[in-house]
């Protein structure tokens, strides 16, 4: 598949070292040299320094024969006449688009998008993939990552186990003996920094970062049994009344219950526009790091504070003076990696990547064949991917045992004909089965050649 790629920042940089990483022919511009050089440097990608809208620059990229078009720069504006100009003069089949302001993203402008008006065949929007991240961290405020699969009758779940846990030290093939009613299997173990798939003779043990796989209806007894209680929230602080929180207040307005939300914003403008838009969410103008008005929004009672300003330091500072100050759950959007490892020490419960949210977003919309869902676990460090299982895939008729998945997978789930089948080595993989797997990044290559993904283009 040939792909050009507009813009080398974050987002395209991780987009180019996956596709790239799968053999594809992939060209990224940016109209920065410096960024080009790095992608062209450390990737097996071709680099274009220029304007990804001109129309010579794409023709440069070769978008003559491009398979697909992915527009993520820094400006909207730019994203979409880099796919008008890709449609209309190339003729690019497939155009992605990433883009920022929500006026774009209305619903009753949602025409706008025709291939007849202005052809976008997928809109990105990162604050709308972020809100959602972050209501699926407030949902499960046990764990610190959270994914839904096989319309959401799976989830991916991220716990850290303490020295209570009840499990610890039980090899991993022992749980399903114990709980044999329980559908739930873990699938990645972060341990001293190093993420892994483990094996069933593994053991876990206290400070393990986990993943596993479970069935929805038993997400909560699964919580249990790795000793994490499930509670309900109902006061919740949110710091920064941007796009993130603004959206994630109205989703909690909405829901029933008595939910008791407050926004602390630190710009009067945007404080006043939160106000205007919201009903029933207080909003204090102020700063989130100062402790008499984290105070005056209880802090003590809440259940949950969520810093998602636009300052990763603000966003750490601030959850932990809300942990200090006594709040039971604390959520920070980090933009900058390397700052995850102070999540730990800090005594903080889980983060936000809008860059893996946005990754995985897109991965999703440009994967080819069947798979269906696509999920970035850590700093790109593994992928969990939902899969069908064609005829021609080396899967198919082979039991787990016997069919050569690279020792860095693990299939964690699999639906069959509507009723879901717990993975074992001896479960035999039939085609047409829907299945979830949890892969490292190196042995992603391999497991698309596995699921025959060329076979079925989109």
């Amino acid at each position: 598949m040939k792909v050009i790629i507009c813009g080398a920042g974050q987002v395209g940089w991780q987009i180019a070292r996956h596709l790239s990483g799968e053999n594809n022919d992939v060209t990224v511009i940016d109209s920065d040299p410096d960024l080009v050089r790095r992608a062209a440097d450390t990737l097996d990608v071709t680099g274009i320094a220029g304007f990804a809208s001109y129309p010579d620059v794409l023709e440069r990229a070769g978008a003559r024969d491009a398979d697909m078009v992915i527009a993520a720069t820094h400006s909207d504006e730019v994203n979409m006449v880099t796919c008008q100009v890709a449609h209309s003069i190339f003729a690019v089949p497939r155009k992605i688009a990433r883009l920022r302001a929500q006026s774009y993203l209305t619903a009753i402008y949602s025409d706008l998008y025709r291939r007849d008006h202005l052809p976008i065949d997928v809109v990105i929007s990162p604050e709308r993939e972020v809100a959602d991240a972050a209501l699926q961290r407030l949902a499960a405020p046990a764990t610190f990552d959270t994914e839904s699969f096989l319309d959401d009758e799976v989830r991916l779940i991220g716990i850290v186990l303490d020295a209570d846990c009840p499990i610890l030290n039980t090899p991993l093939r022992q749980l399903s003996e114990l709980f044999s009613t329980l559908f739930a299997m873990v699938v990645g173990v972060r341990r001293e920094q190093t993420l892994f798939a483990p094996s069933p003779e593994d053991q876990l043990y206290a400070g393990d970062q986990i993943y596993a796989l479970t069935l929805t209806r038993d997400f909560g007894r699964t919580l249990e049994i790795f000793g994490k209680p499930t509670q309900r929230q109902e006061r919740i602080i949110i710091v920064g009344g941007g796009h993130v929180g603004l959206a994630v207040a109205r989703e909690l307005e909405q829901r029933p219950g008595r939910m008791r939300v407050k926004i602390i914003e630190r710009d009067r403008a945007v404080a006043e526009r939160a106000a205007d838009a919201l009903e029933r969410t207080i909003v204090l103008h102020g700063d989130g790091l100062d402790m008499e008005l984290l105070e005056e929004a209880a802090v003590e009672r809440a259940d949950a504070i969520l810093t998602v300003t636009a300052d990763d330091k603000t966003n750490l500072l601030a959850a932990v003076r809300a942990k200090t100050a006594g709040c039971a759950f604390a959520i920070a959007l980090i933009n900058d990696p390397s700052l995850t490892a102070l999540m730990e020490p800090l005594h903080l419960d889980a983060h936000i990547n809008p860059r893996a949210t946005t990754v995985s977003s897109i991965l999703r919309h440009i994967r080819q064949g069947r798979v269906r869902a696509i999920y970035s676990v850590g700093d790109a460090e593994a992928e969990v991917i939902e899969a069908q299982v064609l005829s021609t895939s080396p899967l198919a008729g082979q039991t787990i045992r016997d069919s050569d998945l690279p020792e860095g997978v693990m299939i964690g789930a699999i639906r069959r004909r509507g009723k879901f089948v717990r993975p074992t080595a001896s479960t035999r993989i039939e085609e047409g089965d829907i299945v979830v797997l949890f892969a490292m990044a190196d042995d992603v290559p391999e497991v698309q050649r596995m699921l025959q993904v060329s076979v079925d283009f989109f």
